[in-house]
């Protein structure tokens, strides 16, 4: 844990909102999928101003948008959950393209779509501009318990460690002719999970047994905080800042 680890989702990048205090960024992204949530669904317009503030915001991040795109593939479960809406949901039906939809459907649909998408974009944008350090930093100056902040570091830095282990244990399943194609394969899969589950088991175990070696006493060293201006508490503000003109223009227009 001594060395910086980036991660997959990270964008490096030297932007305004990459030097922003990783704790104000936090915030701010809360504060904006709180609002989209609380803006009606009934409502169209307010959802097109939280899409362009969120637009202008990746922007300035300067972060490609193929490189976002690529990454809403998490978001296609619920896609489908919501092109099933307006065909299962009961209620008034409309007839859609020529095919007899429900019309609350079709609006829940339309209100997971928008809120998934902003929420998830934002969620995107938070991982892409700070890193990984920097988040459990700024969680930390939130007043997050400290052993939680500890278990996400924890989980950052070994899950790509586990992940490298299970790739190079399909590595030689493969290079042994095995290739799972049915469900008699099964077993071998599930003893590799075990065999997965054991080795990590005993890597922590060994870090634990260094940490303490290093003098760990149940927390990590203090980072370093710094000094917030009020410049960069304006530009955090202003995402939700427009949120929060939308979602009451979507309140007060039903």
């Amino acid at each position: 844990m001594g060395a910086d680890h980036g991660h997959a989702l990270h964008y490096h990048g030297h932007s305004v909102i990459h030097r922003l205090p990783a704790h104000l960024k936090i915030v701010s992204a809360l504060a904006f999928v709180l609002l989209v949530v609380a803006t009606p669904r009934e409502a169209t317009w307010p959802y097109a101003v939280h899409l362009a503030a969120l637009l202008l915001a990746i922007r300035a991040a300067r972060v490609p948008a193929a490189y976002l795109m690529k990454r809403l593939v998490v978001e296609v479960p619920f896609v489908v959950f919501a092109a099933l809406l307006p065909f299962v949901a009961t209620g008034p039906r409309t007839n859609l393209l020529g095919v007899s939809v429900s019309q609350p459907g079709l609006v829940a649909a339309w209100a997971l779509l928008a809120k998934g998408t902003l929420g998830v974009l934002t969620a995107l944008l938070l991982a892409a501009t700070t890193e990984p350090r920097d988040l459990l930093a700024g969680l930390t100056r939130l007043r997050l318990p400290g052993q939680l902040v500890e278990i996400m570091g924890f989980m950052v830095r070994y899950v790509e460690v586990v992940a490298g282990e299970l790739r190079r244990m399909s590595i030689a399943r493969t290079s042994r002719g095995f290739d799972a194609r049915s469900p008699r394969h099964w077993p071998v899969l599930a003893r590799s999970l075990g065999t997965l589950f054991v080795r990590s088991y005993e890597r922590g175990e060994r870090v634990h047994l260094a940490m303490l070696s290093r003098g760990y006493a149940g927390s990590l060293p203090a980072l370093d905080v710094v000094a917030v201006r009020r410049t960069e508490v304006m530009a955090a503000a202003a995402l939700p800042a427009v949120a929060a003109i939308a979602a009451l223009w979507g309140v007060v227009g039903r």
